[in-house]
């Protein structure tokens, strides 16, 4: 697919393209093949053009309003603030974000006159909870219940057993609702990817986002540097960067004074084979509704 159009004759701009999950789902892979493709000249990645896309919000984009980054009612002030600073840079903006698209006493985490348009990529359940078993070094059980909690948030004050120095409080509530949040947001603007499909025919998943951004930005692109960000954001190319020179996303395990593997397994339906009967019943039933119309079930 070959969509002809220049790259930095933007449409619209000083606006946020946001690039949301909820944790685990594959939000590292799409960044990696958008950041390969619209900051470097021949696809090829390398995990500094990952700094190009930054996660929002971190301390950074606050410390100019406050300084308490872990209490909800002080920080929701903020949101809009800060995305109103960081559009002040006259160019399109892609960010990542795990938060649910949420309002906190009235107070919204984003809004139309910052947000162009949204990319969330759905896991399914299932796999999710494997995933961040190994990331968080969690049980599966502990990782079931992290789906399910209605208040769950993640990086409270940087005393627990993972922290990084940029963090913030981030509110996701459960999967279901982080999932609905974002489709919901504006359906003319929100392109959902199944995190599922791209692991099957990843080609084909990239260039529909591509398409998608279409519409808000002009693209050019040809084959040969489609081909190198394919090569080099596959998923065992990656785990190799990680092993050969680190990753500075990696959560680190205090307790055990070394990184967690970000890049560990990648798997399609690995759940399968390491999830208990009654997880996977309880997973099912909870997220039944969400799950079939994701064709996650029959």
């Amino acid at each position: 697919m070959i969509i002809n159009s220049n790259l930095f004759n933007l449409f619209k701009y000083n606006m946020i393209i946001w690039i949301a999950s909820y944790p685990k789902s594959g939000n590292t892979w799409i960044r990696a093949m958008l950041s390969s493709f619209m900051y470097s000249k021949d696809g090829k990645f390398s995990f500094e053009l990952l700094k190009k896309i930054p996660q929002f919000p971190l301390q950074e984009h606050l410390r100019s309003f406050t300084t308490n980054y872990w209490d909800i009612e002080n920080i929701s002030k903020y949101w809009i603030s800060a995305q109103d600073k960081i559009n002040l840079n006259n160019q399109l903006n892609f960010l990542k974000t795990h938060y649910t698209m949420c309002s906190y006493k009235n107070l919204k985490f984003t809004n139309e006159e910052n947000t162009l348009a949204v990319i969330y990529i759905v896991r399914d359940p299932r796999n999710l909870v494997t995933s961040l078993s190994n990331h968080f070094s969690l049980s599966l059980e502990n990782s079931k219940q992290f789906l399910f909690s209605q208040s769950r948030r993640i990086i409270e004050k940087p005393k627990g057993k993972f922290k990084k120095n940029n963090d913030v409080f981030i509110h996701l509530e459960n999967w279901s609702n982080h999932y609905k949040s974002w489709k919901n947001y504006n359906k003319n603007d929100v392109l959902i990817v199944k995190y599922e499909d791209l692991l099957k025919n990843t080609k084909l998943k990239f260039s529909e986002i591509l398409k998608f951004l279409s519409n808000y930005i002009n693209i050019e692109f040809n084959e040969e540097k489609i081909n190198n960000i394919l090569q080099t954001t596959e998923f065992n190319y990656l785990k190799n960067l990680e092993n050969q020179f680190g990753f500075f996303e990696a959560a680190k395990n205090v307790k055990l004074n070394k990184p967690v593997n970000f890049f560990n397994q990648g798997k399609l339906n690995d759940w399968q084979k390491l999830l208990n009967r009654d997880i996977e019943l309880e997973i099912t039933s909870r997220f039944s509704k969400e799950m079939k119309e994701l064709e996650y079930l029959d």
